[in-house]
């Protein structure tokens, strides 16, 4: 009769919730889904350097895209800049006070957050030392913070908008959007290299 996997060696689908046991891997393979064909696990060569390398990437393009000019204005002789912390800071009066907490969070500060939880769970992995304490803790709130990290939908509701009122004034965009568009992009490359699996056995091991 063969003998039951332990819960820590076996792993969940993300998409069709298929549960399978985890096997080693090596640099170069990847696992699969045999239901959905999702892809489960992809370990990648040095890649904990290379996520440390992107989320310090992503800090320093999230400081920049918050005080830098976001978007100007111009109409009837009339024009003004902006950065996101000003726009954000214009509700802070009377009862729209919480809006602008709950616009700088979920723009800034949930992401940043958990740029920053990343880099304390996989500096040490990534040096080759034994994981920092509570970092368990701190990989499971980064992944918390996932579906609440919305930077990349605030680009995509500013594109909307500027298509609605690009024929009422005119619309020069500042650094701090472009900012936000490598953030994107760079979110997207970190995101490519993360393997939780991986992350999760290496917590395991140290």
């Amino acid at each position: 009769m063969p003998k039951a996997a332990a819960p820590g060696d076996m792993i969940a689908c993300p998409e069709c919730d298929a549960l399978l046991r985890a096997v080693p891997l090596g640099p170069t393979e990847r696992a699969r889904c045999p239901r959905c064909g999702s892809l489960l696990v992809s370990p990648r060569v040095r890649s904990f350097l290379q996520v440390v390398a992107l989320a310090f990437t992503a800090l320093i393009l999230m400081m920049a895209a918050v005080f830098f000019p976001f978007l100007g204005i111009a109409a009837h002789g009339l024009s003004h800049e902006s950065s996101v912390i000003e726009v954000a800071l214009a509700f802070s009066d009377g009862w729209l006070a919480p809006l602008s907490v709950a616009v700088l969070a979920v723009i800034v500060g949930l992401p940043m957050l958990r740029f920053c939880a990343i880099i304390y769970v996989l500096w040490p992995l990534a040096n080759g030392r034994p994981a920092w304490p509570k970092a368990r803790a701190a990989f499971r709130l980064a992944e918390g913070l996932t579906p609440w990290s919305m930077a990349e939908i605030f680009i995509v509701g500013t594109a909307v908008a500027l298509v609605k009122i690009g024929g009422l004034a005119t619309i020069s965009i500042g650094p701090a959007f472009w900012a936000f568009c490598g953030l994107v992009i760079v979110t997207t490359l970190k995101n490519a290299f993360m393997s939780r699996w991986s992350i999760w056995a290496a917590l395991e091991r140290s």
